[in-house]
This record gives C-alpha cells, sequence and structure tokens, in this order.
C-alpha cells in the first residue's frame, strides 16, 4: 500500500483529491499546520473507509516539510504521489509598484523552497518504488503574470520552472511531474473547477501520465 500526500490539506480541494486517491487505495497523509483541520478531515474520509492521517508542518518551514512526510512514509508506506496546493496568504498579493524586496521573501518561500523540501523528502521512496507522481496546483498568474499580485505572480513562475525542470529530469526514471493551472476561482457549482472536478482532472493526470502542464479550463482573453 503506498501513500498519497497532500501538501496544503484543507475543506475543498484537498478534500475532494484525499477522497479521490484514497477511493483508489492509497493511504493519505494529510500536511497542514492545522491540527483541526487534519482531524475534521480524517474522521470525515474514515467515514467513507479511506486510510487518512494528519501530519503537522508549515509550509515556510522547510524542516517542518521533511519531518512530516518522513513520518508519513514511516506510519502509512512510502510516498507515492504528492500533491502540493496549499493556499498563499492574503499579503503576497500586493501590486506590483507596492511590492518591496522582502516582500518576496515568504512567497518564494513558500512556492520555492517548499516544494524543494518536499519534494527531496519523497524522492528517495519513489526511487525505491520504481514509480511515483509530482502534481503541482497553480493559479493563471503562474503563467501569465499579473501586476495586482506580484507576490504569487514572481513565486509561481519560479515554482512553475522548478516544476518543468524535474519533469524532464525525473522522466527517464517514471517520476512523472505535472502541473495543474486553475485560471479562476475553485467554486463547488464550477464546471471544470469545482473541488470534484479539480480531483478527478488530478487523479487522471497521474494515471495518464502524459505532458508537463494542464489547465482546469481555458485562459481568460
Amino acid at each position: 500500500m503506498t501513500t498519497f500526500a497532500l501538501v496544503g490539506a484543507g475543506p475543498g480541494l484537498g478534500l475532494a483529491t484525499a477522497r479521490r486517491f484514497g477511493t483508489a487505495g492509497h493511504r493519505v497523509a494529510l500536511v497542514s499546520r492545522s491540527i483541526q483541520h487534519q482531524d475534521n478531515l480524517a474522521a470525515e474520509l474514515a467515514r467513507e473507509n479511506i486510510h487518512a492521517r494528519g501530519f503537522t508542518a508549515d509550509v515556510l518551514d522547510p524542516d517542518s516539510l521533511t519531518s512530516a512526510l518522513h513520518e508519513a512514509a514511516d506510519t502509512l508506506g512510502p510516498v507515492e504521489i504528492l500533491q502540493f496546493s496549499p493556499v498563499p496568504r492574503g499579503d503576497f498579493m500586493k501590486p506590483v509598484l507596492d511590492t518591496a524586496a522582502t516582500d518576496l521573501d515568504d512567497p518564494l518561500a513558500f512556492s520555492v523552497k517548499g516544494p524543494v523540501a518536499c519534494v527531496n523528502a519523497v524522492l528517495p521512496g519513489m526511487r525505491a518504488l520504481g514509480r511515483g507522481t509530482l502534481l503541482f496546483v497553480n493559479g493563471g498568474s503562474a503563467v501569465r503574470p499579473n501586476p495586482k499580485v506580484a507576490g504569487t505572480s514572481i513565486a509561481f513562475a519560479a515554482e512553475s520552472a522548478y516544476a518543468a525542470m524535474l519533469h524532464d529530469a525525473l522522466a527517464p526514471e517514471n517520476i512523472h511531474v505535472a502541473q495543474l493551472i486553475v485560471p479562476g476561482a475553485i467554486h463547488p457549482d464550477a464546471e471544470h473547477s469545482s473541488p470534484k472536478a479539480l480531483a478527478e482532472r488530478l487523479y487522471a493526470i497521474h494515471t495518464e501520465r502524459g505532458a508537463f502542464r494542464y489547465y482546469a479550463e481555458p485562459m481568460p482573453a
């Protein structure tokens, strides 16, 4: 039995993807800062006979991410799938002309150092399995910079570059790296960007193992 590790576990997309991968037979590691969120999600998943457990970490603290993912693998089984989809803080989203150098410290730590720590934590286990999937979920500013949200635009672009390099470097090892761009808001009633629809898309990306970048729906003109 292998593990689906979710970094940024919450009640929307996180719960939906945990449910989708758990239903497929994976154990679920719920990684977040909030123990209460972890307990609530694990209890809901348990009612559906999905084995899930919480692990506490802060995306801005790479050491905590490493420890949480190592503990998850030791407790639940090797991590076969990692999804990195934490929600950025509101203060990452200042207009470009109001953004100082120090305003980029946390966005870059969040979107670059965090993913690097996560990948380095799970990669040895994936190599031992001989397979794996790394899933990155980003907003539209990752591919079309938005001057109203400079911090995330810059940090998501850096995360995208890192993930794209991983895609090429790890493909020969049967480790698939992919990015799903969600151009607009995630909403329960959205046809293509509801939590359930996005979870199905992420599961298909994992199983079909094709290109690097996917879009939940077309980018607005």
